[in-house]
Formats: structure tokens, C-alpha cells, sequence
């Protein structure tokens, strides 16, 4: 860039202007590492529905070490300019909330902006497809999923639970500048670029279809699933899982599927799962996004999943009872 431009210009035209949508857990887990190093090369957005301008954040690691840090926040209400800059934005709310909190905001994108799904789940990324294709064709989706653990203990103080993988992949439209993508690869940990990444969702989607249920069912840790009993269900629903990805064109292998379900099991065998808490806590889970999606896939296909539509009808009713 020419020399006669304004520093401050030049900075903030090679900034990455990045935004995280949702202060949840994940949303503030993945705000912390993208910020640092903080250096002027970056611009660093929460976004909430609340009016909050800076907000210091507390941060417990792996080893029980506690700092703080601060935020900067754009109100999803009343967002500032600062919306229209960003150039990556992340999407960490719930999955069924997905829809209703980033639909407001894509007037106010800039038309290259690139969007980052990062939830539980799947089914949200085929109407936000559809969105984009009709409404929207210069804005670019990618996918994510993330293995790792973050507890809140209250609204700004989260404690890293786990440590586990993080992929993402291009999905739609316009591809990710590589500028943010080695951005998100520097920062995030244990983190990788996976092209397809639709097969890393269904593998996912397997180990969450798995884990959440059964430790919200049974009201127990992670690891609880380690014992005998256990296994005839994990083994069952891994079948299920199988089968309905192979007729969404998407190939697994049983042997590795099960080894990823069971390693996930041991290395968070201390954690309980987010379905576990939603239901503790009495909130909406995410069922319908994880064995309510593979239910869907499967009637398309006119496929049964006996153990799925189980698992399925058990957590409804827990909800059901929770919400009287």
C-alpha cells in the first residue's frame, strides 16, 4: 500500500476484523485464543444482544490457573459500524438459535464477509445455504465443529474443560480468505482445515448422537458410559449413524467411529456433556439438531433407527416434564 496513506489506515485495512456471535462457553473459549497475541493486526468483536461496550472476561485453564482479559462487545440490537467491517464472522450460539440470531445481522455484513458455523449439531447450515443461494450469493459459509470443553461457572467466567480437536471446512459460495483462515489455524488449538468437512460433522454428529443422551438420561458423567452395560446401545446407534450418512453420500468406518465415540468418552470421562446440563438446568437441548436431525435424514430415506428415535422420545419427555 502507498506510503501516502494514514497509518492508522494501512493497519486497519490489513486488520483481520473478526466477530464471535454468542458469549456462551465455546463463543468466549474461542474469543480468548483468537486474541492472543492481540496485536493491531487484529480487531476482535463479541457480539450480543445486549448493550455491553467492554466486558472484562475470567478464564480458568486446564491447570487451574486464573486470569482475566477484556472484551469488546457490538450489540447485536444495535449494531455499530463495526459490523459492517468484519470480515470473519463465527456463529457460536445454540443450534436451534442459529436462524433467528444471524438472520438480523446479514443486511449489515459487508458483501464479503465470511460466515463460520460453530455448534452442535447439524441441519442449520442447509437453511442458512438456502438463505445465502437466494438472498445473499456473495457471502461465503464455512462449517466447524469442536471438541473442546468449557464450562461457565457464571456469565463471565469460563474454565477450560478439555483440550480435544477443532475442524473446519468450506461449505458455500465464496472461500474463506486464506489471510483468516491461517488466522483461525495460528490461534485456536489443536485445530485443522479439513476439505470435505461434511464427513467430520457426520462423525461428530455420531459422537454427540452417543454421549449427550445417554449421560443427560442417565444424569452422569462422561465416563459413566465406559461400562458394559453401555456398549449393545453405542454400538447400535454408531449402525444407525452409519447407515444414514452412507445415504447422504457420506462414507464412515465403523472401527474408527467407535474408537473416536469411546476415546471421547475416556479423555472427558470427568466433563458432563451440554445435554447433561441443559437438562440439569432445565433449558432446551439440542436434540432436534443432533439424533432429531439423523431421525429426519432417516425418514427421508425411509431408513428406521429404532435406537436413535429411543434416545429421541426420552430427552422430549424429560423436557416435557422439566417445562410443566
Amino acid at each position: 500500500m502507498g506510503k501516502d496513506f494514514p497509518i492508522e489506515l494501512r493497519r486497519a485495512l490489513n486488520m483481520n476484523h473478526i466477530g464471535i456471535l454468542g458469549a456462551g462457553a465455546i463463543g468466549q473459549l474461542l474469543h480468548l485464543q483468537l486474541s492472543q497475541p492481540k496485536t493491531h493486526t487484529d480487531s476482535l468483536h463479541l457480539i450480543d444482544r445486549h448493550n455491553t461496550r467492554s466486558q472484562h472476561i475470567a478464564h480458568t485453564t486446564n491447570n487451574g490457573i486464573k486470569a482475566e482479559y477484556e472484551a469488546h462487545f457490538v450489540s447485536a440490537q444495535n449494531p455499530s459500524e463495526k459490523l459492517s467491517n468484519i470480515q470473519l464472522l463465527i456463529v457460536c450460539v445454540k443450534a436451534y438459535q442459529v436462524t433467528n440470531a444471524l438472520l438480523p445481522l446479514l443486511d449489515k455484513l459487508q458483501p464479503q464477509c465470511h460466515i463460520l458455523l460453530f455448534h452442535n449439531g447439524m441441519g442449520p447450515h442447509l437453511i442458512i445455504e438456502k438463505i445465502l443461494q437466494d438472498s445473499y450469493p456473495t457471502l461465503g459459509l464455512s462449517l466447524g465443529t469442536t471438541s473442546q470443553g468449557a464450562l461457565k461457572h457464571d456469565k463471565w467466567h469460563i474454565e477450560q474443560t478439555g483440550r480435544g480437536l477443532t475442524q473446519f471446512g468450506h461449505y458455500y459460495g465464496p472461500k474463506m480468505s486464506t489471510k483468516l483462515k491461517q488466522k483461525l489455524l495460528d490461534s485456536l488449538d489443536n485445530i485443522q482445515f479439513c476439505d470435505p468437512i461434511l464427513p467430520m460433522l457426520w462423525q461428530k454428529l455420531a459422537v454427540n448422537a452417543t454421549i449427550n443422551p445417554l449421560t443427560a438420561i442417565e444424569q452422569c458423567k462422561n465416563g459413566q458410559l465406559i461400562a458394559d452395560q453401555y456398549y449393545s446401545t453405542i454400538d447400535k446407534l454408531t449402525d444407525e449413524v452409519i447407515l444414514v450418512a452412507k445415504h447422504d453420500g457420506i462414507q464412515l468406518e465403523k472401527a474408527p467411529l467407535l474408537k473416536r465415540i469411546f476415546d471421547v468418552i475416556s479423555l472427558t470421562k470427568n466433563n458432563y456433556s451440554s445435554m447433561y446440563q441443559d437438562i440439569k438446568h432445565h433449558r432446551k437441548s439440542e436434540i432436534d439438531n443432533i439424533n432429531g436431525y439423523l431421525i429426519q435424514q432417516a425418514e427421508k430415506y425411509q431408513i428406521a433407527v429404532p435406537e436413535n428415535r429411543y434416545l429421541y422420545r426420552r430427552i422430549k419427555q424429560i423436557e416435557s416434564i422439566n417445562n410443566d
